[in-house]
């Protein structure tokens, strides 16, 4: 017969094994011999969320769990009961009922909950949240509060998002950015007058979209063409935590992403993939199925059914 320190054991264990299947690789340790914990997923189109209970227990990730896991998406995570300390980048937060906090899968973090907690994590793909934030920097780790009407209409959303069953793919992609949406104006740098630096990067990425499907964009031509050198543009860029070249590739996806989402099958995939300036077929596929998961051809698919 086990003991009842086994059995909490193996009750741990079974939690963190469920907690690593639906949120990628964490490690975890209890702090006191009351600790129980459950975790129910969601998946429904694109939405894909956990409610978590968990009472007397820490959850953390260093680089090497970081590096173990695939995912580069972001947590949403929604406070429903009980408490909850997250802290990330140096930041530290206390969510209590109805308040929100964002926090970034590709950087270690670290979780505690001492009394019975219940969250709900929602998955936010990468590219859904940089797009929205393209100005600004991501703020993780910052507190929603409960009542302010940000908080109150998201949670909302995504309560009744987790009760449902029979969401379209089109009908979950919109569910999810009506939620970035509203957490747009507290994630992102609240500078309402930009300087000088600010506004050239504005500008730089109003030039970037604007010749986007040429083929010869490129960090030379750019810096020359904003009025930068190209030691500049790169600084210019990594304020704000990006890679130029990265972040030309990434705008040129998400560009054949929202083509293909709206294409026939009769057009080929090479020929969307060169309209937007990728000149090599191969390179196209690889890079879209690193960005979004999947093949061109099935993403394309998806949408056709």
């Amino acid at each position: 017969m086990m003991t009842a320190s086994a059995l909490r054991a193996d009750r741990f264990d079974e939690w963190l094994q469920q907690i690593n299947q639906a949120c990628g690789r964490f490690c975890a340790s209890t702090l006191g011999p009351d600790f129980s914990g459950s975790v129910k997923e969601h998946k429904v189109g694109a939405i894909k969320l956990s409610l978590v209970d968990v009472a007397q227990a820490r959850l953390y990730r260093t680089g090497r769990e970081v590096e173990q896991s695939e995912g580069r998406h972001f947590f949403a995570a929604f406070q429903l009961q009980g408490h909850a300390a997250m802290e990330q980048d140096g930041q530290r937060v206390t969510l209590r009922p109805g308040d929100i906090t964002l926090i970034d899968a590709t950087l270690p973090s670290d979780f505690t909950y001492s009394d019975n907690s219940r969250q709900l994590s929602l998955i936010l793909p990468r590219h859904l949240v940089e797009h929205s934030q393209r100005f600004s920097n991501i703020r993780c780790a910052q507190r929603i509060d409960a009542s302010s009407p940000i908080a109150l209409l998201a949670n909302r959303l995504v309560l009744e998002a987790s009760r449902l069953d029979t969401l379209s793919l089109h009908e979950s992609e919109a569910t999810l950015d009506a939620i970035v949406s509203l957490l747009r104006p507290v994630i992102g740098s609240t500078e309402a007058d930009p300087d000088v630096h600010e506004r050239m990067f504005r500008k730089t990425l109003a030039f970037i979209d604007e010749n986007i499907r040429s083929e010869e964009l490129c960090p030379e031509l750019l810096a020359r063409e904003v009025g930068v050198s190209v030691r500049g543009l790169y600084r210019m860029f990594s304020k704000k935590g990006l890679v130029v070249a990265q972040y030309i590739k990434n705008r040129r996806l998400d560009f054949c992403a929202e083509s293909l989402r709206h294409s026939g099958a009769e057009q080929k995939l090479s020929a969307l993939g060169y309209s937007w300036g990728f000149s090599d077929a191969s390179y196209f596929s690889t890079a879209f199925k690193a960005r979004f998961g999947v093949a061109p051809g099935e993403y394309r698919k998806r949408y056709q059914h």
